[in-house]
């Protein structure tokens, strides 16, 4: 047999080649859908697969909520909850604003539904300042304070696990799945915004409120028609609930500029582009503004003003900046008696040491105590990671530049009172962190796995004394009112859990109590006298002290604590002493 002939043949010159080609690229340019149906041999994942990560976010958030729910039903009221909900009443029945001007109104609307919903009975005859205002409603008006505390703590618990799925969605954009539970998991295991979260209080609330309105003008860098108008909302509820929150003002309106010139088309010119830049930025202001404005409307339409307390006169370049401020003369007066406070000599109390006036570091190092040692592992690697990758920047001046902004100007307050000023702190470096797990290292899933875990087990030690947490570094909670006071420690929470004590451990012995606090220790049963009126032989028994007026103790009231000896704790924010 002959071998066989193998021919090559020259292509042909019809331009089938030519077409191909064209169609190949044609098909190239044009993007990439999803098919309809799955590829034979592949099939869907399973349901179980699918449903992890809902599962996975019903489980953090059923966690916290749990937790600040049974922490609500255990707590007294601390020192500035009765103020909100008597305001909160007031706003209910008498349809004013009154009392507690340095404060907005939609905080305490917000509170207000959990009041409307408890239906306490109102003294409308009731005359007298913010602080009685409370104190009567809660224990003069025949209502019932535990059922009280709760309705009102709920709204503000709702909208603290709303926010976790703020953080949980801004992570999940910029970081995947992973990265949104990692924010989550942070988030939900934070001792501060569960301690805070679980009171009727604004801080957590105005926090979260700034949180949305930066994810918000985040994706408005696609689409601002609808997400500044809503960045704008949200940032004026953050105003509309507390006045620390100006400070973020010009900060967003940089960012709303940004995302409207990330928004531009190419053929855009850049002039015209800056103009967008510029009006998205004022619609950003105007629409909170707005807010502010409805906030007040909701409470009075007809804008009266008729303040229980004297308003201090502010000069000088603060009193420029009150009065050129676009909003209602109501908020206008609240900033000024803000201001007085700020002339305030306020005392503060750090590592031990007791002093008049502030210290600009006394937050970073308040932050330092009270936040469990992982998640500040965390918060340094995701902030160091949205610097570091090149894909991740664009988001790093939404993230950190307002928690720098707003935590300077924190800092630079009067008052060294706790982290709750700083509480957007947790919530926005959270997001940050989950960011760690766009670094494609084998073992970075892990580490992050690990030290969330650890976070988690450190917070759930705690439970539920969330309010003294401090992390294993510093001695944990048993040892916070060594370093810390106030609302880090002991803001009055514990007074019925000290009824229990007594009651269990010893009946019938005479009581010397010195409570911080707004309850009223005989509506829990608690007869006891003021060691500080009486002399100092006759002090003979039980010597009860709350930590934050431990750690500010002089005179007769340390003295008697040097001569004393401790032998309980309630809580870890208040010690027993025997004498």
């Amino acid at each position: 047999m002959g071998r066989p002939r193998i021919s090559f043949r020259r292509p042909r010159a019809d331009g089938a080649a030519e077409r191909m080609m064209a169609l190949e690229q044609q098909s190239a340019s044009k993007p990439v859908t999803p098919p309809t149906t799955a590829p034979e041999g592949l099939a869907d994942p399973p349901v179980a697969r699918r449903l992890l990560v809902p599962l996975l976010v019903v489980l953090l958030l059923g966690q916290m909520a749990v937790a600040m729910v049974t922490t609500a039903v255990g707590q007294t009221p601390t020192i500035d909850e009765p103020v909100y909900v008597g305001t909160a009443a007031e706003y209910l029945h008498e349809h004013e604003v009154v009392h507690n001007p340095e404060h907005p109104p939609l905080g305490k609307l917000v509170v207000t539904v959990g009041v409307a919903l408890a239906d306490p009975h109102v003294d409308a005859s009731f005359t007298g300042d913010q602080g009685r205002l409370g104190r009567h409603l809660l224990y003069e008006s025949g209502n019932d304070p535990w059922r009280l505390m709760l309705f009102a703590r709920l709204p503000v618990i709702a909208l603290t696990l709303a926010f976790g799925l703020v953080a949980f969605a801004f992570a999940r954009e910029l970081a995947g799945a992973a990265g949104g539970l990692t924010a989550l998991g942070l988030y939900t295991f934070s001792p501060d915004l569960v301690a805070h979260g679980s009171l009727a209080t604004l801080d957590v609330p105005a926090a979260g409120f700034v949180l949305t309105s930066v994810w918000l003008l985040w994706r408005a860098r696609h689409r601002p028609r609808p997400y500044v108008p809503l960045a704008g909302a949200a940032l004026g509820a953050a105003l509309a609930t507390k006045m620390s929150m100006l400070a973020a003002i010009p900060v967003l309106m940089a960012l709303a500029g940004l995302s409207v010139w990330c928004a531009r088309a190419p053929s855009v010119s850049r002039a015209r582009a800056l103009g967008r830049a510029a009006a998205g930025a004022g619609v950003l202001a105007l629409t909170a503004v707005a807010v502010v404005w409805v906030s007040y409307l909701v409470v009075d339409p007809r804008l009266r003003w008729a303040p229980e307390q004297p308003v201090p006169a502010v000069h000088g370049l603060r009193g420029l900046v009150v009065d050129l401020l676009p909003f209602p003369e109501a908020y206008r007066d609240g900033m000024r008696v803000q201001f007085d406070f700020e002339d305030y000599p306020w005392q503060g109390f750090l590592f031990g040491r007791l002093y008049t006036g502030s210290l600009w570091y006394y937050l970073p190092a308040a932050l330092l105590v009270k936040t469990p040692l992982g998640m500040l592992a965390l918060w340094a690697a995701g902030a160091l990671t949205l610097v570091a990758v090149r894909r991740l920047r664009p988001v790093a001046p939404y993230l950190l530049v307002p928690t720098a902004v707003l935590l300077g100007a924190a800092m630079l307050g009067s008052r060294d009172f706790g982290t709750r000023y700083a509480v957007f702190v947790p919530m926005f470096l959270a997001v940050a962190a989950g960011c760690v797990l766009v670094v494609r290292v084998r073992w970075v899933p892990a580490a992050v796995g690990s030290l969330v875990l650890f976070v988690a087990v450190s917070s759930l030690r705690t439970y539920p004394y969330y309010l003294p947490y401090s992390n294993e570094a510093f001695g944990g909670p048993e040892k916070t009112h060594l370093r810390l006071h106030d609302s880090n420690v002991d803001w009055g929470q514990d007074l019925g859990r000290l009824a229990d004590r007594l009651r269990e451990r010893y009946r019938g012995e005479r009581i010397w109590l010195v409570y911080k606090g707004s309850g009223v220790p005989s509506y829990y049963g608690i007869r006891a006298a003021d060691p500080r009126r009486a002399d100092v032989r006759e002090v003979r028994g039980l010597l009860v002290v709350s930590d934050s007026a431990a750690a500010k103790a002089t005179g007769r009231l340390a003295e008697l604590i040097d001569s004393s000896r401790p032998i309980d704790g309630v809580g870890h924010s208040i010690t027993i002493f025997r004498r």
